[in-house]
Protein backbone atom coordinates (compact mmCIF):
# COMPACT_ATOMS: atom_id res chain seq x y z
CA UNK A 1 0.00 0.00 0.00
CA UNK A 2 1.37 3.38 -0.89
CA UNK A 3 -0.11 6.81 -0.48
CA UNK A 4 -0.67 9.00 -3.53
CA UNK A 5 -1.05 12.77 -3.14
CA UNK A 6 -1.90 14.90 -6.18
CA UNK A 7 -1.31 18.65 -6.36
CA UNK A 8 -0.84 21.35 -9.02
CA UNK A 9 2.80 20.43 -9.63
CA UNK A 10 2.42 16.66 -9.87
CA UNK A 11 1.93 13.49 -7.86
CA UNK A 12 3.74 12.41 -4.70
CA UNK A 13 4.02 8.73 -3.84
CA UNK A 14 4.80 7.78 -0.22
CA UNK A 15 5.57 4.12 0.46
CA UNK A 16 4.01 2.16 3.30
CA UNK A 17 7.43 1.69 4.91
CA UNK A 18 7.88 5.47 5.19
CA UNK A 19 4.48 5.90 6.81
CA UNK A 20 5.19 3.04 9.24
CA UNK A 21 8.46 4.69 10.28
CA UNK A 22 6.79 8.07 10.77
CA UNK A 23 4.23 6.45 13.08
CA UNK A 24 6.86 4.42 14.95
CA UNK A 25 9.17 7.37 15.60
CA UNK A 26 6.24 9.61 16.59
CA UNK A 27 5.09 7.03 19.13
CA UNK A 28 8.58 6.52 20.60
CA UNK A 29 8.92 10.28 21.16
CA UNK A 30 6.11 10.13 23.73
CA UNK A 31 6.87 9.95 27.44
CA UNK A 32 6.03 6.62 29.07
CA UNK A 33 6.47 4.35 26.08
CA UNK A 34 9.38 1.96 26.51
CA UNK A 35 9.29 -0.04 23.28
CA UNK A 36 7.24 -1.19 20.35
CA UNK A 37 6.20 -4.84 20.36
CA UNK A 38 5.24 -7.35 17.73
CA UNK A 39 2.70 -10.01 18.56
CA UNK A 40 2.87 -13.27 16.68
CA UNK A 41 -0.70 -14.29 15.99
CA UNK A 42 -0.02 -18.03 15.84
CA UNK A 43 1.58 -18.50 19.25
CA UNK A 44 0.82 -15.30 21.17
CA UNK A 45 4.50 -14.60 21.91
CA UNK A 46 5.26 -10.91 22.30
CA UNK A 47 8.60 -9.70 20.94
CA UNK A 48 10.09 -6.41 22.18
CA UNK A 49 11.55 -4.42 19.34
CA UNK A 50 14.16 -1.70 19.39
CA UNK A 51 14.35 1.32 17.13
CA UNK A 52 15.71 -0.72 14.23
CA UNK A 53 12.53 -2.84 14.01
CA UNK A 54 9.88 -0.41 15.18
CA UNK A 55 7.80 -0.78 12.02
CA UNK A 56 6.80 -4.30 13.12
CA UNK A 57 4.88 -2.80 16.03
CA UNK A 58 2.77 -0.69 13.65
CA UNK A 59 0.04 -1.62 11.19
CA UNK A 60 -1.80 0.75 8.87
CA UNK A 61 -4.92 0.21 6.77
CA UNK A 62 -6.58 2.32 4.09
CA UNK A 63 -10.20 3.16 4.81
CA UNK A 64 -11.39 5.17 1.85
CA UNK A 65 -9.06 8.17 1.63
CA UNK A 66 -8.09 7.94 5.33
CA UNK A 67 -5.85 5.66 7.42
CA UNK A 68 -6.42 3.51 10.47
CA UNK A 69 -3.29 2.98 12.57
CA UNK A 70 -2.73 0.07 14.99
CA UNK A 71 0.13 0.29 17.51
CA UNK A 72 1.47 -2.46 19.77
CA UNK A 73 3.48 -0.97 22.63
CA UNK A 74 5.17 -1.61 25.96
CA UNK A 75 4.76 1.10 28.61
CA UNK A 76 6.75 2.09 31.69
CA UNK A 77 5.52 0.84 35.07
CA UNK A 78 3.93 3.49 37.30
CA UNK A 79 2.74 5.75 34.48
CA UNK A 80 -0.94 6.29 33.68
CA UNK A 81 -1.59 4.03 30.71
CA UNK A 82 -4.62 6.10 29.67
CA UNK A 83 -2.57 9.33 29.58
CA UNK A 84 0.30 7.70 27.70
CA UNK A 85 -2.14 6.35 25.09
CA UNK A 86 -3.90 9.71 24.74
CA UNK A 87 -0.54 11.42 24.15
CA UNK A 88 0.48 8.78 21.61
CA UNK A 89 -2.80 9.13 19.68
CA UNK A 90 -2.41 12.91 19.49
CA UNK A 91 1.28 12.76 18.53
CA UNK A 92 0.87 10.03 15.89
CA UNK A 93 -2.13 11.75 14.31
CA UNK A 94 -0.34 15.13 14.20
CA UNK A 95 2.97 13.79 12.83
CA UNK A 96 1.42 11.55 10.19
CA UNK A 97 -1.00 14.21 8.95
CA UNK A 98 1.55 17.03 8.93
CA UNK A 99 4.40 15.03 7.36
CA UNK A 100 2.46 13.07 4.73
CA UNK A 101 -0.78 14.98 4.21
CA UNK A 102 -2.85 11.83 4.76
CA UNK A 103 -5.82 12.10 7.14
CA UNK A 104 -5.94 9.66 10.07
CA UNK A 105 -9.36 8.26 10.92
CA UNK A 106 -8.41 6.17 13.98
CA UNK A 107 -5.39 5.25 16.10
CA UNK A 108 -5.82 1.97 17.99
CA UNK A 109 -3.31 1.11 20.72
CA UNK A 110 -2.71 -2.33 22.17
CA UNK A 111 -0.57 -2.31 25.34
CA UNK A 112 1.31 -5.61 25.18
CA UNK A 113 3.36 -5.22 28.34
CA UNK A 114 4.75 -3.12 31.16
CA UNK A 115 8.45 -2.78 31.97
CA UNK A 116 9.90 -1.65 35.28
Amino acid sequence: MECKIKNDIGTIYITEDVMLKVVGYAALECYGIVAMSSKRAKDGIVEWLGRENLTRGVQIRNVGDMLDVDLFIVVEYGISIAEVCKTIVDQVRYKLESMTGVKVRKVNISVEGIRV
